[in-house]
């Protein structure tokens, strides 16, 4: 049995003032590969520590890394397969806001292959 994200929604939240937007000082990326991990990438703009957050659906944190505040460049891999199918909340944050990406993980029931091999 594997694990799969079913959806990746992303959506970027900011703590400044609505009408004008402030850029946050660093960007994510989350992807999940095959064989069930969830890999984050976080690429800084400036000198500011970063805490990547990984919350079930009753919002209890499941995994917490800090990311130093001179690291520029910090990528990690989360390995999922123990965790229970359902809704999950992935949040890379510092001071100035936060990107968020919900993933959906269910289990996928193992197929059965079946080959026929001829020989003449």
């Amino acid at each position: 049995m594997s694990k799969v994200a079913a959806s990746i929604l992303i959506s970027a939240t900011t703590f400044a003032n609505p009408t004008t937007p402030k850029a946050l000082p660093f960007g994510a990326s989350a992807f999940v590969t095959i064989d069930n991990q969830i890999r984050v990438s976080v690429d800084k703009t400036a000198e500011v520590p970063v805490v990547v957050l990984l919350r079930n659906a009753d919002n209890k944190i499941v995994f917490s890394q800090k990311i130093n505040k001179k690291e520029a460049k910090y990528a990690m891999k989360l390995n999922v397969d123990e965790l229970a199918d359902g809704k999950y909340e992935l949040e890379v944050k510092s001071e100035e806001g936060s990107i968020r990406k919900e993933l959906n993980l269910s289990t996928q029931p193992a197929q059965k292959t079946s080959r026929l091999v001829a020989m003449e």
